[in-house]
């Protein structure tokens, strides 16, 4: 089958290979075929190292498409369901679980060093896939609960989307901050993930939401999916001033994975308020705050996991709130290409350029 490969970490291109089978099917398993996948920053992160993920692997963990067998002991789902792909499952045993807190769930990253693909000629042979999962390819074989079911209306590309970037911008307002109708919001970071946080702090009601990003088109896109105002990062201290009156935000929304960002998403909220981190960052990129300020300032510092609450219900959400029209989620895909251009589309996640692209196979 037909698959994109990282061969070494930090490598800037992917290699569309037509030589790759998957692994691991067995009891407990489902074997998948993928017919829509999302390109995330978080891939790009792990193909630089900014995200710990052993090579060679097949990026991707956003997917929707088919199961095509299931092995023993799977009940959840059988030949023929559509399903979206849930790259960090729950067990539904663990101390972590029993909380309510699956998405903090340690099973979820269990097959993270177990080789999910190989070559059927040459070396190496044993191919990872990334976060345990691997979506850009035309088949995988994942855990049974990385199986989600989907109904029948929800097309391939928005269930894929739903898989991950949807549910953690959305899953930010809604799980992790309960953002307050007529509240003010700031975005910081207007991809994909951070257009579901607009997307979502419309859905509830938010009364000002103003989308912070470097790149215009993300601007307007994020105009055109909720947001009341949209500035670059070097004018959010006039608009904070302007639109709080001096106050600062209610709820600021990190979406980069920087610490720069998040500490100006910090210094945007008001005493009181609440910051949220949404952005997956590198492990050696520090954040610093005064130990007076954080007393005094008394600001919530809320890190957002996954959408920060049950992701299977996160999910239904997610669809509900699409059925109702009262988000966009087609709107968020703004490029579609096939495998073949999976390496172009790297390119212009790289510039900035878009919001999310659907890779279709």
């Amino acid at each position: 089958m037909r698959a994109a490969v990282l061969h070494r970490t930090g490598q800037q291109t992917l290699d569309v290979r037509d030589d790759i089978e998957p692994v691991g099917f067995g009891p407990g398993r489902v074997r998948l075929r993928i017919r829509a996948t999302g390109l995330c920053h978080s891939d790009v992160s792990a193909m630089t190292g900014v995200l710990p993920q052993p090579a060679p692997f097949v990026p991707g963990h956003e997917g929707a498409g088919e199961v095509l067998e299931v092995g023993d002991g799977v009940t959840a789902v059988a030949a023929g369901d559509r399903v979206l792909l849930c790259w960090l499952p729950a067990c539904g045993g663990c101390a972590a679980c029993r909380r309510g807190q699956g998405r903090l769930c340690p099973a979820g990253f269990r097959n993270v060093g177990t080789p999910n693909f190989r070559r059927s000629g040459g070396e190496p042979r044993e191919i990872f896939g990334f976060a345990g999962s691997g979506t850009f390819t035309e088949e995988v074989v994942v855990d049974a609960g990385c199986a989600v079911p989907i109904p029948d209306d929800l097309p391939f590309d928005i269930a894929a989307l739903i898989g991950c970037g949807v549910t953690t911008g959305l899953g930010a307002v809604l799980n992790t901050c309960r953002v307050e109708a007529g509240s003010s919001v700031a975005v910081l970071g207007c991809g994909g993930v951070g257009v579901s946080v607009v997307q979502g702090a419309r859905a509830v009601g938010a009364a000002q939401i103003l989308a912070v990003d470097p790149v215009e088109s993300r601007r307007a896109a994020a105009l055109r999916l909720g947001a009341t105002e949209a500035v670059a990062p070097e004018v959010l201290g006039d608009a904070r001033r302007r639109i709080t009156a001096g106050e600062g935000f209610d709820y600021v929304f990190e979406v980069v994975g920087r610490s720069g960002t998040a500490r100006a998403a910090y210094d945007a909220a008001r005493r009181g308020g609440t910051v949220c981190l949404v952005g997956a960052g590198a492990a050696d990129d520090q954040l610093r705050f005064g130990m007076l300020e954080l007393l005094f300032d008394e600001k919530r510092i809320l890190p957002s996991v996954y959408g920060g609450g049950d992701v299977l219900r996160t999910y239904e959400r997610a669809i509900a709130l699409w059925r109702a029209g009262r988000v966009d989620l087609a709107g968020l895909i703004t490029h579609r290409v096939p495998l073949d251009g999976i390496n172009d589309a790297i390119g212009q996640l790289r510039t900035g350029a878009g919001l999310r692209t659907c890779i279709e196979l």
